[in-house]
């Protein structure tokens, strides 16, 4: 008996076709493929990528099992979105493409095995979910994803600018990836739109270099005085702005410590899911993303699984409001 291309053997659906708490644990519980060749054979729209590196960070670690936790332990929610009414997965293929394999304690080898998983899923045309892991992974997955798609902008969410040029002796701190994307010449500093910032860091001279590249952000302080609606109708203005494609960036700290105890920089004054959410399906909804990643889930600091859910449902999110524009475009075209 023969399989079109993207339908699991039978085994593979039984292990699947259970609850996260059975079977294979794999994002959403989607079909694990583990070779590029699979990617060809299976033509899927999405592949989800774990990234279980948190030797960058600066406070507390653990973001290394951020990967595990969202495909193990999140609640398995269903797949039909109530707002878009659109079962994801009739118009959407995603696959689990497995982890990339980083070496602890050893930067470069795990750079280079996050950008090689990334470049594996976006030169074949594939849309990548990376899942940190702190957000210093965000630099090799940036690099992946502007090396194939040309000019990309980011749209970042984060409590922190993550522009520093260097921390406490370290180039690839989870505090300097925007910056080293910058400097790389990967994605133009005017091609940044970040969204949520807030607190104490950071410095004034990060401040106006960030200035001098032509980066934009909206801080929790504009959010508050003029509500996260009219916020987002700029963001996404600036964010198409001359770009061919968005990379958003998700570090689960931009939302309050409240909701999203389990991360490893916590900085109250955060957004809510509620708004949250909906930011992310609007950007998905409204601009070109080609590449997603969350990052800075800490397990080991999360309490009930608030965190891992509220990162799953972002990554819901931004699948259901892809499979929506997959849905309108076939109908256009039939």
């Amino acid at each position: 008996m023969t399989r079109e291309p993207g339908e699991p053997p039978p085994g593979m659906r039984a292990q699947l076709d259970s609850s996260s708490y059975m079977g294979v644990p794999t994002f959403g519980l989607r079909p694990h493929l583990t070779e590029p060749e699979q990617l060809d054979e299976w033509r899927p729209d999405v592949a989800v990528i774990g990234a279980p590196w948190d030797d960058n960070t600066t406070n507390r670690p653990g973001a290394r099992f951020g990967p595990r936790a969202l495909r193990a332990n999140a609640y398995d929610a269903g797949s039909y979105h109530l707002d878009l009414e659109v079962e994801i997965f009739d118009h959407l293929t995603v696959v689990d493409y497995g982890d990339a394999i980083v070496q602890p304690g050893m930067w470069e080898p795990s750079r280079g095995a996050i950008e090689q998983r990334v470049l594996d899923v976006v030169s074949r045309g594939i849309i990548p979910v990376v899942i940190g892991g702190d957000h210093s992974v965000t630099w090799p997955s940036g690099t992946a994803v502007a090396a194939h798609h040309g000019r990309i902008g980011m749209v970042h969410f984060d409590a922190h600018a993550d522009t520093a040029d260097i921390l406490r002796g370290n180039l690839a701190s989870h505090g300097t990836p925007m910056r080293r994307l910058i400097e790389s010449g990967a994605i133009a500093g005017r091609d940044f739109v970040q969204v949520g910032l807030r607190g104490y860091w950071p410095p004034a001279d990060v401040q106006e270099w960030m200035r001098e590249q032509g980066m934009r952000h909206h801080t929790m302080q504009e959010i508050w005085e003029r509500g996260i609606g009219s916020v987002m109708d700029d963001v996404i203005a600036e964010a198409n702005d001359g770009t061919d494609g968005i990379y958003l960036s998700i570090d689960i700290d931009v939302l309050d410590p409240g909701f999203a105890p389990g991360t490893g920089t916590p900085e109250p004054g955060g957004l809510a899911p509620v708004d949250l959410l909906r930011a992310v399906r609007q950007v998905a909804l409204q601009t070109n993303v080609v590449a997603l990643d969350v990052t800075e889930v800490c397990p080991p600091y999360d309490h009930a699984d608030l965190t891992v859910n509220n990162a799953h449902r972002l990554i819901w999110e931004t699948l259901a409001a892809l499979a929506h524009k997959s849905r309108a475009e076939n109908a256009s075209s039939g």
